[in-house]
């Protein structure tokens, strides 16, 4: 096993050989099964947590190697923007409600939360860890390190949401019948940040233009809020 570290080591991209690799994985059985379920994140974050574990290989090596693909979070999430541009006019005439929806949905998403740590008396490190779910790691992670919690958690609870966002989207909208395309894509934009934008796209343009905008929105909102929540918290 040594050896092979040592031989990882020696390759300084293999951790986005990896990453790559196990991405088309997933993408390539969800095409192959038709299971909206077999999430390609899903499935390739537990094929590279399970063939770390088992070749025994240092997570802050993998991480340190994969590094140019977290480099590449801050403008992929940039770019989303450029279907919001495409909805310009419709993002005007809409500036209240697209507002409000997204504080309606940062404070639910707090409130959530702050109701859990009181009813299952969780530590603060820990309710303040989970807070910022609801955001894109770029802003969750350094929300979570202020309030005093971990971010390297708050990583992990964040993408976990953003996957349940993406499956259950669909089903969710269809369950309390969403069918205005501003309203879906605010709801889950605001809820499952990018990962949840990317299943937004994919059911329509208006819906993937406010699920990117909502993404920004409540990220500046969570920012502010979540400090007062915090207070709150027990």
């Amino acid at each position: 096993m040594e050896f092979l570290t040592e031989f990882l080591g020696s390759l300084s991209t293999w951790g986005v050989l990896l990453s790559i690799g196990a991405y088309g994985l997933g993408m390539y059985l969800q095409r192959r099964s038709r299971q909206q379920w077999l999430n390609p994140l899903l499935l390739s974050s537990i094929l590279i947590i399970v063939l770390l574990s088992a070749l025994r290989v240092p997570y802050p090596n993998f991480k340190s190697s994969a590094a140019p693909v977290s480099y590449l979070l801050l403008p992929a999430t940039v770019s989303l923007a450029i279907p919001l541009y495409e909805q310009w006019e419709l993002l005007k005439k809409n500036t209240a409600a697209i507002l409000i929806g997204c504080c309606c949905g940062v404070v639910v998403s707090l409130g959530s939360i702050a109701a859990m740590a009181w009813i299952l008396r969780m530590e603060r490190v820990h309710s303040a860890t989970l807070l910022p779910k609801s955001v894109t790691t770029a802003i969750g992670m350094d929300v979570a390190s202020t309030l005093g919690g971990m971010a390297p958690l708050a990583a992990a609870a964040i993408i976990l949401t953003g996957i349940a966002g993406n499956l259950l989207a669909e089903w969710v909208l269809k369950v309390f019948k969403i069918e205005e395309p501003i309203a879906r894509g605010i709801a889950i934009g605001t809820s499952s940040h990018a990962i949840g934008t990317a299943k937004a796209l994919e059911i329509g343009e208006v819906e993937g233009a406010m699920s990117g905008l909502a993404i920004a929105v409540a990220g500046v909102m969570t920012a502010v809020f979540a400090p007062v929540v915090a207070t709150l918290l027990p």
